[in-house]
C-alpha cells in the first residue's frame, strides 16, 4: 500500500472516531440535560472529544465564547474529514483507481 495513502486512512479513521464522539457527546447533551455531567459515557465522549477543543480554543480567536467551541471543534472536524476525503480520492485516481485493484481505494 502506497505510505502516503496509508497516513491520509490512518488520519481519515481518527477523524471519523473524534466526529462520531462529537456526535454522541452532542446527543447526550441534548437527552441528559443538566445531569449530563454525572453520565458515565458523557464523560467519555468528552475525554475523546477533549484533545480536538483543546486544539480548537487554541487556534480560536479569544472572541469565540468558551460555550460555542464544541461547536466549532466539530465543524473543524467535518472540514477536515471532507479534506482527507478529497485527498484520498486524488491519490486512488494517481494511482490508478477503478480500473486496477488499489488496495485502501475500494471502501
Amino acid at each position: 500500500m502506497d505510505p502516503s495513502l496509508q497516513i491520509i486512512l490512518i488520519l481519515k479513521a481518527l477523524t471519523e472516531v473524534a466526529g462520531v464522539a462529537f456526535l454522541g457527546q452532542g446527543v447526550l447533551w441534548v437527552i441528559a440535560g443538566a445531569k449530563r455531567e454525572e453520565n458515565l459515557v458523557y464523560k467519555l465522549f468528552k475525554l475523546l472529544t477533549s484533545p480536538v477543543t483543546k486544539f480548537t480554543r487554541a487556534i480560536t480567536p479569544r472572541v469565540v465564547l468558551d460555550q460555542h467551541i464544541g461547536l466549532v471543534a466539530f465543524l473543524l472536524v467535518v472540514v477536515l474529514l471532507l479534506v482527507l476525503f478529497a485527498l484520498k480520492a486524488n491519490i486512488c485516481v494517481q494511482l490508478g483507481y477503478p480500473n486496477l485493484n488499489v488496495p485502501g481505494c475500494a471502501a
